[in-house]
């Protein structure tokens, strides 16, 4: 009997898939978040969501380990480099939430024909929306056709049928978190041809 038992025991000859953790703010491998940019980041939702790894690649053993196999002068720089990292890293959060706070969101009411309005709203995308999914919801939301469209300036705007103006600024300022003060309202006539 032990005959039979013997090759179960041995080890599969064919490889074994191994499971990788990937940073849920970066993407990448734990152990390569420090050279992304945001390693704060990272090193918080590593502490979060795997604590045994945090653990493994951070602790002060680990961190002394990788250390002391550098020189004083590399040890000097690695630290100069991780400041300046950092602070680059909270200089572009800080300018990513000033100009979040500073960007407008305008919706245009703009007349077609005598008595036929189509809504335009631009300036979504600074606030981090995707214009795809918003039209789509909006079509749904006023059961109209809403499309993505660029603009003559380069840019991208959501345009509804109809005159949705109101419905579309409550969505922006309670679904969206859009504060009050960065939503716009303009009504444009449409220019008569000569």
């Amino acid at each position: 009997m032990s005959s039979e038992a013997a090759p179960t025991e041995t080890a599969p000859s064919e490889p074994q898939a191994r499971h990788i953790i990937y940073c849920g703010v970066c993407t990448l491998p734990p152990e390569y978040c420090e050279f992304g940019g945001t390693a704060k980041k990272c090193k918080e939702w590593l502490e979060q969501n795997h604590p045994d790894m945090h653990e493994k690649l951070y602790s002060e053993e680990a961190v002394a380990a990788t250390l002391s196999t550098l020189s004083v002068d590399a040890q000097k720089r690695a630290a100069k480099d991780s400041q300046k990292k950092e602070a680059k890293a909270a200089a572009a959060e800080a300018k990513a939430a000033e100009t979040k706070a500073a960007a407008q969101v305008l919706i245009k009411r703009v007349e077609r024909n005598k008595r036929k309005y189509v809504t335009a709203v631009s300036g979504l995308e600074a606030h981090g929306m995707d214009l795809k999914k918003v039209a789509k919801e909006w079509g749904k939301k006023f059961a109209t056709g809403s499309s993505v469209t660029k603009t003559a300036s380069g840019g991208e705007e959501v345009v509804v049928q109809g005159d949705n103006s109101d419905e579309i600024f409550d969505w922006v300022v309670d679904v969206a978190g859009v504060p009050e003060g960065n939503v716009d309202c303009i009504e444009d006539k449409k220019k008569k041809g000569a």
